[in-house]
């Protein structure tokens, strides 16, 4: 249509765009709408393509946690099977989520979803029952290939595990497992089945989940098993606090380089795929701005994280721990230490929470953070009365979305950009005993969470980081350890009684999110009643 008076046009628009600026701006204040801030001011609309094109988005498991079936088909009892079935964990994963019967149809759940990679680790009790001195179970085999072949059919990257917290309680018997430098060599026979019967299907191989969490919980503070410690980090039948925990990480390190060059040096070259390693990887802040306490939080970070991935880059501990360890800490031989460092393609990295360090060297601490094996770092969640975040369902997790950026750039600096993927990041509401289906199904909190904590990862892409993928952690409500089922972190809600999984509203804003779609704004504006009933 031609205007017929260009003298007016100018005055026209500038009216028609008041009037409509004025009636979006009343719509907005009418409906709630405002835009939600991330820390720094900056505003919180994440989207896909905010990533690049070949980044892999997935969600994560681990076979203790969501198989079930703990002794069907040749399966023989884990170190976790025989924990909770003795001491009694209150729950256990007997049954789980049955997702070695329900496979399929979770397959087909997460390619609705619209994930690219899925994470999940293989039971070494289903594999090698009795370790390298039994028979490989055939219909171990069987199921995980039936997985990988599934998965590989919707299109989904498996992303496989080796070891994630559960090995046959045969070894714990027979060895002592992690104590004894006989568990590497178990370790690799089990790591060589996963290579030979899997690894021309499966390119993302991580050999080991959170050594450094695994090493804390199970042999300094005791709560899981083998339930080994000393005071004043609890109180065990047996165990040392002090000592223990470097001897199985040593051991641990030294499996973990011999399985790397086992695949590299006769997988790799076939498959063409690529391993590391996975690490809990709290960010540690200084609780004062003073030089004590930013001291404290790089000690806290060695005695960490680095405790696992010095050795595996460099060849070594961090200095930090030879000073304050001294004696006590293990030793690498000169061809140990050539044989783990570089020794992993990629850095895991499962980042949940932030939390503040304190100097113990120089001030009065717990008696916890006044130890060596702590660094003396006594770790708070608290700076003058005041939470560092909101909180969670696990009382020592809480929302520091600044923390994906802070632990991403941190990563990058000190160990020259090796390629990372955060291969867990997720949130479980503190409501942990809620029973209300439609509150947990109505997980606003959870898509906030995500949001921002995708957000601060974007940032650290721009910035040059070379993180390569992220993983929800996870894909549904399982069983979370010593917490049990109260805890959820799962996108599906799975119903104890039926074992029916039911999309979250977490679950259809990812699916928005990974189509490009997704609009937390709009979302919480609503209340999170936005219809999503066709979407899965």
């Amino acid at each position: 249509m031609k205007m017929k008076s260009k003298s007016k046009s100018p005055f026209i628009f500038l009216l028609l765009f008041i009037i409509c600026a004025c009636a979006l701006v009343l719509e907005a204040s009418n409906n709630g709408h405002r835009p939600f801030k991330m820390e720094g001011n900056e505003e919180l609309h994440i989207k896909r393509s905010d990533f690049p094109d070949g980044f892999l988005f997935g969600a994560a498991t681990s076979s203790y946690q969501v198989e079930g079936a703990y002794l069907e088909d040749g399966k023989s009892l884990s170190n976790w099977d025989a924990f909770c079935h003795s001491v009694g964990c209150g729950e256990n994963g007997d049954v789980a989520d049955d997702h070695y019967h329900l496979f399929l149809e979770d397959i087909d759940m997460m390619h609705s979803l619209g994930i690219k990679a899925y994470r999940f680790s293989i039971s070494w009790a289903r594999i090698l029952p009795r370790g390298k001195s039994g028979e490989v179970n055939t219909a171990g085999i069987t199921f995980y290939n039936e997985i990988i072949d599934n998965l590989i059919l919707k299109g989904i990257e498996p992303f496989v595990t080796m070891h994630h917290f559960d090995f046959p309680q045969e070894l714990e018997v027979k060895y002592g497992s992690w104590l004894n430098p006989e568990m590497q060599e178990e370790f690799v026979v089990f790591t060589e089945s996963c290579y030979k019967y899997f690894g021309d299907r499966v390119k993302y191989w991580i050999t080991i989940n959170e050594p450094n969490l695994f090493t804390k919980e199970a042999y300094e503070s005791g709560v899981f098993p083998p339930a080994r410690c000393s005071e004043p980090f609890g109180n065990c039948l047996t165990g040392n606090s002090d000592v223990e925990p470097l001897i199985v990480m040593h051991n641990m390190l030294l499996a973990n380089g011999k399985a790397t060059k086992l695949y590299h040096d006769s997988y790799q070259p076939k498959h063409g795929g690529s391993i590391g390693i996975v690490v809990s990887c709290l960010m540690y802040e200084p609780l004062t701005n003073t030089d004590l306490d930013r001291k404290a939080a790089e000690r806290a970070f060695a005695f960490d994280i680095g405790w696992v991935l010095d050795p595996l880059i460099y060849g070594d501990y961090p200095e930090e721990m030879h000073k304050y360890l001294g004696s006590r800490l293990p030793s690498f031989s000169l061809e140990e230490k050539n044989l783990l460092k570089n020794s992993i393609d990629f850095i895991g990295i499962n980042h949940y929470s932030t939390l503040y360090a304190k100097d113990c060297i120089n001030s009065s601490c717990s008696s916890i953070g006044a130890r060596a094996i702590q660094g003396f770092v006594d770790i708070t969640e608290e700076r003058d009365g005041v939470l560092i975040g909101e909180r969670t369902g696990l009382e020592e997790l809480f929302v520091v979305p600044r923390g994906m950026e802070e632990i991403v750039n941190h990563i990058k600096i000190r160990y020259n950009n090796k390629p990372m993927f955060i291969t867990e990041n997720g949130y479980s509401s503190p409501d942990v005993y809620e029973e209300r289906v439609d509150k947990i199904l109505n997980d606003v909190k959870r898509i906030e969470f995500h949001s921002k904590y995708l957000a601060f990862l974007a940032k650290s892409l721009r910035n040059g980081a070379d993180v390569r993928g992220y993983f929800v952690w996870s894909l549904m409500d399982g069983y979370e350890w010593l917490q049990g089922y109260d805890v959820r972190f799962g996108l599906y809600y799975v119903d104890r009684e039926t074992l029916i999984r039911s999309p979250k509203l977490s679950a259809k804003w990812y699916k928005e999110f990974l189509m490009n779609k997704s609009d937390l704004i709009d979302m919480k504006a609503s209340g999170g009643r936005r219809s999503f009933q066709n979407m899965l």
